[in-house]
């Protein structure tokens, strides 16, 4: 399911943006910075400080996850079906270990390790694509943008 495009992003950039669904039907999108590539079809995020986020999961676990790279604006979105696992869990010992080796200054605050199962991926690319900017000229614009807002 997931290309190198999709594993290389997830890498490059962790922080990928969670929508899901209150159990009063809201939409509720959070950002999570501690996501992994776990395989083809998973991939997971460490639960800090999300408790909204896993009370829905609980209630409907079909989410959706978008990674973008912030540059050259292009990402990916993923949905699947989501799963926590809590801390003291056996579930929760075997996935800790890949959290603790990328994140050790976050492992003790990590309560829970959610996966997602992957049943779609689809690119996320921006309109100035359609119109015949490269990838390098937009990287070019956006880190230009950047040195104006961070000089």
């Amino acid at each position: 399911m997931l290309n190198a495009f999709a594993k290389d992003i997830i890498k490059t950039f962790p922080l990928g943006f969670v929508a899901t669904v209150t159990p009063d039907g809201r939409p509720n999108v959070s950002p999570k910075g501690t996501f992994l590539v776990l395989s083809e079809d998973k991939i997971g995020f460490a639960d800090i400080r999300s408790p909204q986020t896993i009370k829905n999961i609980k209630y409907s676990p079909e989410v959706e996850v978008n990674f973008v790279n912030q540059f050259s604006r292009k990402g990916v979105r993923i949905r699947g079906q989501a799963k926590a696992a809590a801390k003291g869990t056996d579930e929760f010992q075997k996935l800790f270990i890949d959290w603790k080796n990328e994140w050790p200054a976050l492992a003790d605050r990590i309560n829970a390790i959610v996966t997602i199962e992957i049943s779609h991926v689809k690119p996320l690319t921006t309109p100035p694509y359609d119109d015949g900017v490269t990838e390098e000229e937009m990287v070019e614009i956006y880190k230009q943008k950047f040195r104006e807002i961070y000089p």
